[in-house]
Formats: structure tokens, sequence, C-alpha cells
């Protein structure tokens, strides 16, 4: 189930969680305004939103995918726009001179900023299409639901660890000033990875 295909796209699947977006720039904000105990919990409401989506889409796809490959197809190839929009957001971003924020702090009691992590994922269609474009990326047409929960806990296991490390680093001033500093340099990054990835994933089949 681990095969260098699957790394690629794991490493892929980091860099689009840990692109600039509502999520990683509400945990920066969040961490840098209100310290790194806040940021931590705002964090884990979005990794919890995050997995109510992947779940629900593991449930829905085994069904869906053994009694219809081509929805397979489909998903994949949004999959690959997907990919596409995002290297070309970050390119657009890394010619930009414009500073880019990193996003308003959330506050209120721990529960309240919790809640609203978990909103933001449980509101956004694009959380759903993500999930439901990776598990067609990653699994073969046949993948049962034991397959696609392999798959999603392996896979969630880099949105904890992209949201918390948000969390963790951006609470430090140095981090902050450094990203700033670097910003271009990660975008440009960014750009040449979701386009090779899509690219790749457009023109090989994966079994």
């Amino acid at each position: 189930m681990i095969t260098p295909a699957f790394v690629a796209i794991w490493i892929a699947w980091l860099m689009a969680g840990g692109s600039p977006g509502p999520a990683t720039m509400g945990i920066a904000g969040t961490a840098m305004n209100e310290g790194r105990t806040a940021g931590l919990t705002f964090a884990l409401g979005i990794c919890a939103g995050s997995a109510a989506w992947g779940i629900a889409a593991a449930l829905g796809l085994s069904a869906i995918m053994l009694a219809n490959v081509w929805v397979f197809e489909v998903i994949r190839y949004i999959g690959v726009a997907y990919l596409g929009w995002l290297a070309f957001k970050a390119l657009r971003r890394a010619l930009s001179s414009d500073e880019v924020a990193l996003g308003n702090p959330v506050t209120g009691t721990l529960s309240t900023i919790f809640a609203k992590g978990a909103a933001i994922h449980l509101t956004n269609p694009k959380a759903i299409l993500s999930w439901g474009s990776i598990y067609a990326i990653v699994a073969p047409n046949d993948a049962g639901l034991a397959m696609l929960l392999g798959y999603f806990a392996m896979l969630y296991a880099g949105s904890l660890l992209i949201f918390i490390g948000y969390a963790f680093l951006f609470s430090s001033a140095r981090m902050v000033n450094a990203y700033r500093s670097a910003r271009r340099w990660f975008d440009f990054a960014f750009a040449g990875f979701f386009g090779v990835a899509s690219y790749k994933i457009l023109t090989v089949r994966l079994s």
C-alpha cells in the first residue's frame, strides 16, 4: 500500500495542507497573537473537521468506486485540476510584491476557538473535494472500505503534522520573521511541486 508514488503524493498532500489558506493562516494568526495554547486549540478544531470529511469521503467512496469505476477517473481529474489551481495561486503569490498577511487571530474561550476551527473545515467545500480527490488518486479502482480507511490514517497523520506544527512554529516570533523573509521562495517551491504533481497524476495511470 505504501509505494514510491504514494510517498510522493503524501508529500504533495503535506505541501497542500501547509500552503497559505484559511486554516493555516488562521492557525498562524491565532498562535502569534493569542499564544500557543489558543493556536493548538484552533488547530485541533480544524483537525476534527478534517477528520469528519475524511471519514465521510472514505465511507461514501468505498461503495461508489466499487460500483462505478468511471467515478474514480472523474474525481482523479478533479484532483489534478485542484493541484494545478494551487500551483497557479502559489506562483502568483511568489511573483507578487505585496506582503501576504498571516491571518486574523481567532479569539474567545478555548471551546469557542475549537468550534471555530472545526467550522472552517466543516463549511469548506474544498475540504471534501480534497479528501475525495486524494482517495481517487492514491487508491486502486477496486479499493474497499478497509483500504480507504488505511489511507485515511496515513493522510490524516500528515494533516495533524501540518496543522499542529503550524501552531507550534508560529507561536515563535523567530519563525514568523524567517517565514516572511523567505516567503517568496516557499511559494516558488509550492508552485513547482504542485505543478509537477498535477502533471504526473494526469499523465501516469496509477494502479
